[in-house]
């Protein structure tokens, strides 16, 4: 019996190789589920090629994959979870960082190129001084004259409403081993002065002693002075005022093709012209600038009006005594005075100097006059204290009623006065009359 099963096993083998190809897989199926590490087997004893495993469905519950067990912590084994792979958040490449980096990148370059432009072109200064409410101009050309200075030395043909000089410049600036040798200064009949890269020293000279015998008026122990930064800009051949700094222009325009014995000739006089715009522009700025100026002045004297004056409106409304006479009538001519410098003696208000319609119209210096005041907000600072004068104007008019009715009050106390007195003496002569005739009448009685 044994030999008979045993025959009948090696038949089974020899004619039934798909039997023991089950056989073997499902022997290290078993040896999976008890945690071994031998791999999944797919192969027969016979040579063929090797079969895949069917693909098993989802969907069945009877087909899901045996889960391995792994012991926690107790020594009890649990079923190891399956990992799901979890989907990878998008790049951070979206169209707005791109634009960040892109912006970051430009901001990056203008940095440098700033940073050259201002490692290579070091700026100035350009100072306004007020130092007099007038100059008379006649004599400070006399004065310069006299101390060797060339007036208008490029011939801009505004010389009865500005004086240009030019002088050796105290301020050097290295520009390809070079260091620049003229400055200018412009003085303008309404009392200010402005130097472009001119110091300190060479300035308070110029102010306090050479110019001192033309002035009006000067301004020794207040003095204001307004300043801008300013560069020349190779690269451009207009000027113009960015934030508080004037870039001036000082590109020449390409020359034209000409004939080659005139070509130097034409250069040259294309540079001096050139030049000369530049000059002009120095003196539209300059003019925007000293207006400026001149105003802060007006504003500075508006400031000590209204201190002087302020305990005023205190006392009228505690019903003190008010100021003296000659204080209120001191203190409306300060206002006068103010007011009419604004408005009546000076170009502060007008919309265009008259030095710009002797100027050619190309040129553009309105524009660059307009600039200048934009940048300073003269135009709002002049509407400004024409509304204080206005208020200021308010106080001056209620101290001189109150000083009118002061004075009719002490007149009608006098006329009272003297209208009692003349009663005094008609009274006295009507009693001295009265007396008189008693005693004529008593002696013709005692005559009878």
């Amino acid at each position: 019996m044994l030999l008979g099963g045993r025959r009948s096993l090696i038949d089974l083998l020899r004619y039934s190789p798909s039997f023991l190809s089950r056989a073997y897989s499902s022997l290290h199926y078993h040896k999976a589920l008890n945690g071994s590490n031998i791999p999944f087997a797919n192969r027969s004893f016979h040579v063929q090629g090797l079969r895949k495993a069917p693909k098993r469905q989802k969907f069945f519950s009877s087909n899901v994959p045996p889960q391995t067990s792994q012991k926690d912590h107790d020594g009890q084994e649990t079923p190891k979870s399956q990992k799901k792979k979890t989907r990878l958040p998008p790049g951070k490449t979206s169209l707005r960082r791109v634009a960040v980096e892109a912006q970051r990148s430009r901001d990056i370059k203008k940095q440098r190129k700033q940073t050259a432009a201002d490692e290579s072109e070091v700026p100035k200064v350009v100072t306004a001084y007020c130092a007099a409410e007038q100059y008379d101009i006649a004599h400070v050309a006399r004065i310069l004259k006299g101390s060797g200075h060339r007036l208008d030395p490029y011939e801009t043909g505004l010389f009865p409403q500005v004086v240009h000089i030019e002088i050796l410049n105290s301020l050097p600036r290295k520009l390809d081993g070079v260091s620049q040798s003229t400055a200018d200064i412009f003085i303008f009949p309404s009392g200010t002065v402005v130097a472009w890269a001119v110091s300190e020293d060479v300035m308070s000279t110029l102010l306090s002693e050479t110019l001192l015998p033309a002035s009006q008026n000067p301004h020794n122990t207040r003095m204001e002075e307004e300043d801008l930064e300013y560069i020349e800009d190779p690269k451009k051949e207009s000027s113009s005022i960015k934030g508080d700094r004037i870039v001036l222009g000082t590109k020449s325009q390409a020359p034209s093709a000409e004939s080659p014995g005139e070509g130097e000739s034409s250069e040259a006089h294309q540079s001096l012209s050139h030049t000369i715009d530049t000059v002009l522009a120095k003196i539209a700025f300059s003019s925007g600038l000293a207006r400026s100026t001149k105003l802060a002045v007006l504003e500075s004297l508006l400031a000590d009006y209204f201190e002087s004056t302020r305990s005023i409106p205190a006392m009228l409304s505690h019903g003190g005594r008010l100021p003296t006479r000659s204080f209120i009538l001191h203190k409306t001519g300060d206002l006068l005075n103010i007011r009419a410098q604004l408005n009546l003696y000076s170009e502060l208000t007008d919309s265009l100097p008259d030095l710009f319609w002797d100027s050619r119209h190309e040129l553009g210096l309105e524009g660059y006059y307009d600039q200048v005041g934009k940048a300073l907000d003269t135009n709002i600072r002049i509407k400004v204290l024409n509304e204080k004068m206005d208020y200021a104007q308010e106080i001056a008019s209620i101290l001189r009623q109150q000083l009118s009715e002061r004075h009719g009050v002490r007149l009608e106390w006098i006329i009272i006065g003297l209208i009692a007195v003349e009663v005094g003496f008609a009274v006295r002569q009507e009693i001295k009359e009265y007396n008189g005739g008693i005693v004529s009448e008593g002696f013709r009685l005692t005559g009878q």
